[in-house]
């Protein structure tokens, strides 16, 4: 959509801190919550949940 500000976040794994995900994320006023997706791992072969983190 025409104005939507977005910014990249990477999605960082909690249970080994490697980023393997970049995705955009709308960023409107200050109380936007941070993302938090269950992801694959592939350093553990399965899914674990990535949280948002800033470059």
């Amino acid at each position: 959509m025409a104005g939507d500000n977005r910014e990249y976040v990477f999605m960082e794994c909690t249970e080994t801190g490697v980023r393997y995900y970049r995705t955009q994320k709308r960023v409107k006023g200050q109380n936007i919550k941070k993302l938090e997706l269950k992801k694959y791992s592939s350093k553990l072969k399965k899914h674990t949940v990535h949280k948002e983190k800033k470059k």
